[in-house]
């Protein structure tokens, strides 16, 4: 059966390594934010919740703009809207270096948001182009491993470098290493592939498109669990500088150690996550995954010492990769070929519309103090795991497979 991205000619393993290190740098780049917020807040001289607009500027700006990417990318195929989105990441970054006020600031995060969100959707799609239904979970294991790695280096690197290097040549390395993947991409992947019989369809047939992929209950539940968690991880990890610098009086490098453990389990873990996936079924890890993270913020919020509040961090972080994931491969199998891109599309941008609204949020509860915006998260957080213990009981091999044939 001819693929339906040309680039699946070469070696899929060759082009995957090739997706991972993009993956891991946008999401390093994007990772690095959030613990620099109290160091932003004093050098720009603003409030802590105003220079805090810079996490929503750039999530929901990549949530919304990926709706448009993924439709094009099944007009025009994946791998152009991928060297076209790591270009403008790298442009825009490496202008971030040069900004002067939190307005500039603020706005450049924003046409970043715009710009990059091509790349990691796409290249999560294209995994699902590549591989079978029963041989996505380590690819994507793989992927989301990357991410996680450049979570987990973006959120420590990036604040314990900063008093050495400065917050402005962090954006200007990533630029520069995001070049050097661009340059390897450019001359491996297959600019002129295109989908195979794939008619364009208006930008009505595209929310058309959306529509059918939100009408049945398996796409309403998995798009509907995935928005949550963006609002409840996003919501809680952007202000972990500020829980840890206000909590414990931990300044830059103090806030990098003590949430050295945020991304470290999709790290190790990522591939190990997806093969089980793939032989025992999603439901037996997702609904553990949910629960994990809604514990593990009750924990942070119980007055713990810093080592436990640190183990709690880490656990929270795993409570995403037991999920995520999971919900993008299911994704994955709700578009097909045909719906590719939308289907990953729109996943990233009720993914990323949750970050940004999810920040937003938890920076108005903490107002209330950091106990009570913990407590909020956790028991929504514990709703939805009981809430998801029907619901995605079907996502099973033996279920998913007679869904599929």
């Amino acid at each position: 059966m001819k693929s339906f991205d040309s680039s699946a000619s070469k070696s899929p393993n060759g082009i995957l390594w090739l997706l991972c290190a993009a993956a891991a740098l946008i999401f390093f780049q994007a990772y690095m934010i959030a613990p620099l917020i109290p160091k932003l807040s004093a050098v720009f001289g603003v409030s802590e919740q105003r220079i805090g607009l810079i996490v929503p500027a750039y999530m929901i700006a990549y949530g919304v703009s990926i709706l448009f990417y993924g439709w094009l990318s099944d007009s025009i195929g994946r791998t152009r809207i991928i060297l076209v989105s790591l270009f403008a990441f790298v442009l825009l970054t490496a202008l971030t270096a040069a900004v002067q006020s939190t307005t500039q600031l603020v706005l450049l995060r924003l046409l970043t948001g715009l710009g990059a969100s091509g790349v990691v959707p796409m290249s999560l799609a294209l995994v699902g182009d590549l591989y079978p239904h029963d041989q996505r979970g380590k690819p994507l294991g793989m992927l989301f491993a990357s991410m996680e790695g450049g979570m987990a280096l973006g959120s420590t690197t990036g604040v314990i470098l900063e008093p050495f290097t400065g917050w402005r040549m962090l954006f200007l390395g990533t630029a520069l290493l995001a070049a050097l993947v661009l340059w390897l991409q450019y001359t491996y992947l297959d600019r002129s592939a295109r989908p195979s019989g794939q008619p364009s369809t208006s930008i009505l047939q595209a929310f058309s498109g959306f529509r059918s992929l939100l009408s049945t209950a398996r796409g309403a539940r998995t798009y509907g669990y995935v928005f949550w968690n963006g609002i409840f991880h996003s919501g809680i990890y952007t202000w972990l500088g500020v829980y840890f610098s206000q909590r414990y009086s931990l300044g830059e490098v103090g806030i990098g150690l003590a949430i050295l453990g945020y991304g470290v389990p999709g790290l190790v873990l990522g591939s190990v996550i997806g093969r089980k996936a793939d032989k025992w079924g999603r439901y037996r890890i997702l609904v553990p995954g949910l629960g994990i993270a809604a514990l593990a913020t009750a924990l942070m919020a119980s007055g713990v010492s810093l080592i436990l509040a640190a183990v709690a961090v880490t656990l929270i972080s795993l409570g995403y990769d037991l999920t995520q994931p999971l919900f993008a491969g299911i994704v994955t199998e709700l578009g097909g070929k045909k719906q590719g891109g939308q289907a990953m599309g729109l996943n990233v941008f009720a993914l990323f519309t949750g970050f940004g609204l999810g920040s937003l949020l938890f920076g108005e509860a903490i107002r209330l103090g950091f106990n009570t915006a913990l407590l909020i998260f956790a028991g929504i957080q514990i709703l939805v795991t009981l809430a998801a213990i029907p619901l995605f009981k079907t996502e099973s091999p033996k279920t998913v497979a007679h869904r599929d044939s």
